[in-house]
């Protein structure tokens, strides 16, 4: 692979602006896909996406300035927001649900500081990566449901959010498979653009509202602990905390990248430690997310010294309710059509993964595969109340479930015998 920059050379000013552009427009298509997670009035939930911005904005900037160094994209988690949208479901409560986001961040911070990270790490074996990997395009589906055919909708509309994504995924995939280059990164944001002014053409725009940013709003209301929860999201954090090396180690073995033990320790920390203050902000946790490596093979560029104007853009746009009004206000069904493509993506790389890794040769060992996946569905569906109030945040997460149960079926019930 050819790298035209390396991640400490200076950039002449017309190719930086060029290549943090990119990496701007990518940073923003990650984050305006997780912010329909938020909650309360049209105010509120614009006041999230500022903080949202904010956040991811600052977790970049400090990353690639004192973290792990590298050009890697941080955007929302996205097993934090299935960990949401499961809660949620469950009936947990908005301070709750972000209160046990904050914990989750302090266990990262403290697992960075010794050894048992790589402990953690050893757990994980190709087959539960791969399940992982599965399990949040499987649990996020009732939610791309959701945003494709709205309850409220009519039978026009439902028929008009299913040619739309027929039809969108399609174009993306086409997309994705002919543009070379810089624009091969620019699949998401070119599809936010046209899915949304075809949508607009058919339905009408939302009315702009103002936003309600307070000093009192900044911070979650108070500090709630709910011990199911609080269990569920140690587990999505487990994941998480995978993720986060996974990204980091990747991209610095793929750039042959020197003191990789003491980026990875530094960069994880960072990752923690933001996650603690997302969570007494009500937004959610950032993550590095694995797709920059794809984007560095296909631009030749590693510099990390683009992403600083990138993520500074990030902020400043966090701060202008306007600009994240016009930004983030994209309608449902076109958010529903790139996370049904993106979690395409991610069922390929874990297809992709059980190939390279030969996780599976036998029967027994698909089953290790298969089982959590329906198990994680049909947690997921169940209706509530069936278990006792403390326990449903947890047993009513099929993320959480899932990676429960493919635990057991590796490690104990599916163990190889050696």
């Amino acid at each position: 692979m050819k790298i035209k920059y390396n991640i400490e050379d200076r950039l002449p000013l017309g190719q930086m602006v060029v290549y943090a552009l990119q990496w701007f427009i990518l940073a923003v298509a990650v984050v305006v896909t997780s912010v329909f997670v938020a909650q309360g009035t049209p105010a509120e939930k614009l006041f999230f996406s500022q903080k949202l911005f904010v956040v991811m904005g600052i977790t970049g900037l400090i990353q690639v300035i004192w973290g792990h160094r590298m050009p890697l994209v941080v955007g929302p988690a996205a097993v934090l927001l299935v960990g949401v949208l499961s809660s949620l479901g469950a009936g947990a409560s908005t301070n709750a649900i972000y209160s046990s986001i904050a914990i989750g961040g302090a266990l990262v911070v403290l697992l960075s500081l010794g050894g048992i990270m790589r402990k953690v790490q050893r757990l994980f074996t190709p087959r539960i990566v791969v399940v992982i990997l599965m399990l949040i395009a499987f649990t996020l589906t009732p939610v791309i449901k959701g945003l494709v055919f709205p309850a409220a909708a009519h039978d026009g509309e439902h028929l008009f959010g299913l040619i739309f994504t027929i039809v969108g995924c399609c174009g993306m995939v086409i997309l994705n498979r002919t543009l070379k280059g810089v624009a091969k990164s620019l699949v998401i944001p070119i599809a936010l653009v046209v899915g949304s002014m075809v949508y607009y053409m058919l339905f009408p725009m939302q009315e702009h509202v103002a936003t309600e940013a307070t000093l009192h709003g900044l911070f979650i209301e108070e500090f709630a602990l709910d011990w199911g929860l609080i269990i569920a999201f140690v587990i999505c954090y487990i994941a998480l905390l995978i993720n986060d090396i996974g990204s980091i180690e990747s991209l610095g073995a793929m750039l042959g990248v020197e003191g990789m033990d003491s980026r990875l320790k530094r960069g994880v920390r960072i990752t923690g430690a933001m996650n603690i203050v997302s969570g007494a902000m009500g937004v959610l946790g950032p993550v590095n997310y694995s797709m920059s490596p794809g984007v560095i093979a296909s631009t030749g560029c590693a510099s990390r010294r683009v992403m600083i104007p990138a993520t500074v853009a990030l902020i400043l746009c966090g701060l202008f309710p306007d600009v994240v009004w016009a930004l983030t206000n994209i309608p449902n069904p076109v958010i529903g059509v790139i996370l049904l493509f993106l979690m395409g993506t991610q069922l390929s790389a874990g297809f992709e993964m059980v190939h390279s890794t030969n996780s599976v040769k036998n029967f027994s060992e698909a089953m290790t595969l298969s089982l959590p996946l329906m198990v994680a569905m049909l947690f997921q569906l169940m209706p509530k109340g069936i278990v006792p109030a403390v326990i449903e945040p947890l047993v009513g997460n099929g993320f959480a479930m899932g990676v429960i149960t493919v635990m057991l079926m590796e490690h104990v019930i599916n163990r190889n015998k050696r």
